[in-house]
């Protein structure tokens, strides 16, 4: 990271459809100059993204920018080294697609697909929660992208509102893989992730595998009907102690079947969740399906 250069772009990031003409016949090489950056889409902990348009094809994608001096600072190098590698080789309708990085003297950058409605953390918070129609077509959405992330021997490990996205149709874009982790022997032991997310084998120091995705999609369903997480206390200790008990509370205007759904994920036994590949068939998905634009239906039927 502390080469100066550029790394080469698979020619896929653009897009025929979108500009067919454009098309090169080998991978371009890209710098800054390459790009007009637009307005900021947002900030993370870790540097800022931009809405960017290439210059040559008139691509728009979303630019993030990160200092190399910060990524050394905070030790998340290998981290961010391996959240590369994990989503450029990504192929998933409901997971952001990572078209290629450069970087420059100070800076990293990574070319990402721009999804045009914006944070899922922020449209929740303008909201306050979801009805069932559009909670459970984001559930089922997620569960598709995760089903896809275990097949592939990767656990994301990190999720919640602010690490979703939402494209130009309304669909989930599953992003931020800083904690995944690609993990053919299955088991891990090291402690990330949000407080609020994880579960009890975390907690407590035990081993996990990628059944802590399914912990974590109990409480993305519970947040998304309810408006916040179901664990959350002002201490941390009070936190950990819910979690660990399954202290859980679902409230009255929840329905029975988003509720089965929500106690089925959130069990202390990690092999007795409820399983990703059941999920587009669970009486909740089943009954707000119907209602679900007919684009989306489709996608996921």
């Amino acid at each position: 990271m502390h080469k100066q250069g550029a790394s080469q772009v698979p020619s896929g990031f653009v897009s025929s459809h979108d500009v067919a003409n454009s098309l090169q016949a080998s991978p371009r090489q890209y710098t800054l100059e390459n790009f007009e950056i637009g307005k900021k889409l947002g900030k993370g902990k870790f540097g800022k993204v931009y809405c960017a348009r290439d210059k040559a094809t008139g691509y728009v994608c979303a630019l993030k920018v990160m200092e190399k001096k910060e990524l050394i600072h905070y030790k998340v190098e290998k981290q961010f080294r391996r959240e590369i590698e994990i989503q450029s080789n990504l192929r998933h309708p409901n997971i952001l697609r990572l078209y290629g990085h450069f970087h420059d003297a100070s800076r990293v950058f990574l070319i990402l697909e721009y999804a045009g409605q914006g944070e899922m953390f922020k449209v929740l918070r303008k909201k306050g929660r979801f009805d069932d129609v559009l909670a459970s077509q984001y559930i089922c959405q997620i569960a598709a992208a995760l089903a896809y992330l275990h097949k592939k021997h990767i656990i994301h490990r990190d999720l919640k509102p602010e690490n979703l996205l939402i494209g130009l149709d309304g669909e989930v874009k599953l992003s931020d893989f800083g904690w995944s982790v690609h993990t053919p022997t299955s088991r891990r032991n090291t402690m990330c992730g949000t407080l609020d997310y994880l579960p009890p084998e975390m907690v407590e120091a035990k081993d996990h595998d990628n059944k802590v995705d399914l912990w974590a999609l109990g409480v993305l369903t519970y947040e998304f009907l309810v408006g916040s997480p179901p664990f959350e206390e002002p201490a941390h200790k009070a936190t950990y102690k819910r979690i660990s008990k399954v202290d859980l509370k679902i409230p009255g205007f929840v329905s029975v079947e988003a509720s089965d759904l929500i106690r089925k994920l959130l069990q202390h036994k990690p092999e007795k969740r409820f399983p990703l590949e059941q999920i587009p068939e669970h009486p909740w998905i089943m009954k707000n399906r119907p209602l679900w634009p007919k684009s989306q239906a489709e996608k996921l039927h």
